[in-house]
C-alpha cells in the first residue's frame, strides 16, 4: 500500500459525514507504519475502543475508508475465532465488526458486518509479521502472494458491500 496523508484518510471515508470523518482519531505515527507491508490501513480509536477504521486502495487508485463499529470483547471467553479477512485464527482476538452503509441505505440504519482481526492487523500476520499464537495460521499449499491476494480481496468485497457514497 502506498502511504497516505491525514488528509487524504479524512477525505477516503465513505460512510460517514465530512464532520465526523473531520473529528475521528487518526494513528499520528503514519510515517512509521509498515507501508510496504500492508494490504490495507486499519486501527482502532484509542479515544472510542468500540471504533474501528479500515482504509484501502480502490480499483481506481483512490483509498476508501469505512468506519467501523465493534461489540466489547467477551470477558472470560478464549474461544477461538477466524478472520474472515485473512483467514488467521485467534482466541479472543476476533471480533464482529460492522460498518453502517454508505449513502441512503446507511442513513436508514443498514450495515454490513465481518468477523476481523480486532487488532486490524491483517496484512501483518498473513506476511508472518505479527504472531497470533499456535495454531493460528492453517497449513496451506498456496504461496504468500496468493494469501495477501487473497486478503486483499476480502478487504475490498467487504468495502464494496459499505458502498461508495
Amino acid at each position: 500500500m502506498e502511504p497516505l496523508t491525514e488528509q487524504e484518510i479524512r477525505a477516503a471515508f465513505v460512510n460517514c459525514t465530512k464532520g465526523e470523518a473531520r473529528r475521528l482519531s487518526v494513528p499520528r505515527d503514519l510515517a512509521d507504519r509498515p507501508w510496504g507491508d500492508l494490504d490495507y490501513l486499519g486501527w482502532r480509536d484509542p479515544q472510542a475502543p468500540d471504533r474501528g477504521y479500515l482504509v484501502t486502495e480502490w480499483t481506481d487508485g483512490r483509498p476508501r475508508a469505512v468506519a467501523l463499529r465493534s461489540s466489547a470483547p467477551a470477558v472470560g471467553q478464549a474461544r477461538r475465532s477466524m478472520c474472515s479477512m485473512c483467514l488467521t485464527t485467534h482466541s479472543g482476538g476476533v471480533l464482529l465488526m460492522v460498518a453502517p452503509k454508505a449513502g441512503r441505505a446507511g442513513q436508514q440504519g443498514n450495515s454490513v458486518g465481518a468477523y476481523i482481526c480486532s487488532d486490524l492487523a491483517c496484512s501483518l500476520y498473513v506476511r508472518g509479521k505479527r504472531d497470533a499464537g499456535i495454531g493460528a495460521r492453517l497449513q496451506e499449499t498456496i504461496t504468500l502472494e496468493e494469501k495477501i491476494r487473497r486478503t486483499v480481496r476480502n478487504v475490498a468485497a467487504f468495502v464494496a458491500k459499505v458502498g461508495t457514497a
